[in-house]
């Protein structure tokens, strides 16, 4: 099994692109089920998408790569459409379910397994298969799958999330496009990765409107032919800022829309982060003194819990006591026992963090527990003294692409083995 080792303190310095996002190219794919004939642009080589397009060739579609892995052409005009997600391809990606809405929409019947992913909490699909209900859905759950049925196809209705839902609001969005009539979702989640796939869908002929946490969807039968460059990926900018905070002499950030992350830029400098930043690049400074602070994580526009584990690292230097709490995910503390062993001062209360700093961090070896996790591990092991070893990387190959070649261009020292 692959580990990571890091020789930490060396001060990061140069620039990195960011890659597309896999939040956002995730259901873009799984909207491709619904077209005949897309290009989608700019998507992250990761273990997820390679996993998603697996998942869309067994279905029925045809896949193909361009030689660099960054875009992929699919073409969807097969007779014999295999309407299962099994077991094998969901286990290890949770987005796996976002097939349910596409497949029921257009083929009137899906069987889904029960999706995999981190072990961040139980995360239910029970909101995913509220609204597919409320719009003609007949579904039941049995040996580990959903079977789900529409014989006379879905039907625009009105329904609101009882709890804002990333994944049910994308499953929703992409079911009601295929619906007979007008579908209207309210406390919708509004996560810039769910804007990228209503301009997607949008781009493709779809008529949607968006106000507040309120989208509206007009049903059409047939989808444009399309080529789609995605979103940049937000959770790897923030992870990378961090890592910069942390570290960084001067580090240069592009290919990015600033206006995004506004909130992210805000907490840093809050944290006495010096930042230089325009619409598109952002540019990170040796920081001198980090200071202590209080977040809570939210649904978009408030702090993503994607970037909870990594700002914690930062908070280990902050001087006095700074505090987050999670308000999203029940079980996302798992780093915390590693951190702690590489001599982090942090007590859990609830579902409040409390990180005593200023602190320096030690080599050690460590284990991943989830993605997030990961990375919050090796942004310790940048800014720890000796070597650090992290086992169970694989999970970082789910979320981000080229992370010790990115790294390196910065002159970390960070191997694979």
């Amino acid at each position: 099994m692959q580990r990571l080792i890091i020789k930490g303190q060396n001060k990061l310095s140069g620039s990195i692109k960011i890659s597309g996002s896999k939040n956002a190219s995730l259901p873009i794919l799984a909207a491709t089920i619904l077209s005949e004939n897309a290009l989608i642009k700019n998507i992250p080589s990761v273990k997820d998408i390679f996993t998603m397009i697996e998942l869309l060739s067994f279905i029925g579609l045809k896949c193909k790569f361009s030689k660099d892995k960054k875009s992929v052409k699919i073409i969807n005009k097969n007779n014999k459409i295999n309407t299962v997600a099994p077991y094998k391809l969901v286990k290890t990606m949770r987005a796996g379910i976002l097939v349910l809405g596409p497949l029921l929409a257009k083929y009137k019947k899906a069987k889904i397994s029960l999706p995999g992913g981190c072990a961040i909490g139980t995360r239910p699909v029970d909101l995913h298969l509220m609204v597919l209900k409320r719009l003609g859905a007949r579904i039941k759950i049995n040996n580990g799958y959903i079977y789900a049925t529409a014989p006379n196809g879905l039907k625009g209705n009105k329904f609101k999330f009882p709890k804002i839902s990333v994944g049910a609001t994308e499953n929703a969005v992409l079911a009601a496009c295929s619906a007979n009539g007008t579908t209207i979702l309210s406390n919708c989640a509004i996560e810039p990765e769910i804007i990228d796939l209503i301009n997607f869908l949008k781009k493709a002929g779809n008529k949607i409107k968006i106000k507040n946490r309120v989208i509206k969807i007009s049903g059409v039968k047939k989808f444009k032919k399309i080529s789609y460059e995605v979103m940049f990926d937000r959770i790897e900018l923030g992870t990378y800022l961090i890592a910069s905070a942390l570290v960084g002499k001067k580090v240069k950030f592009s290919g990015i829309n600033t206006e995004i992350v506004s909130n992210e830029i805000k907490v840093l400098k809050n944290m006495g982060v010096k930042i230089s930043y325009d619409k598109k690049n952002i540019i990170v400074f040796k920081s001198k003194k980090i200071k202590k602070i209080n977040i809570k994580t939210a649904p978009y526009p408030g702090f993503p819990t994607d970037l909870q584990a990594q700002i914690m690292v930062l908070m280990t230097k902050g001087i006095g006591i700074s505090k987050i709490t999670e308000n999203i995910f029940e079980n996302r503390f798992m780093h915390v026992p590693e951190l702690r062993r590489m001599g982090a001062k942090i007590n859990i209360n609830n579902n409040t963090a409390i990180i005593k700093g200023p602190t320096s961090l030690s080599g050690a070896e460590v284990m991943a527990t989830d993605l997030r996790a990961s990375v919050c591990l090796v942004l310790a092991g940048l800014t720890a003294e000796n070597k650090t070893i992290i086992n169970r990387i694989y999970h970082l190959d789910r979320g981000y692409s080229d992370l010790e070649r990115k790294l390196r261009s910065c002159h970390a020292k960070i191997k694979r083995i």
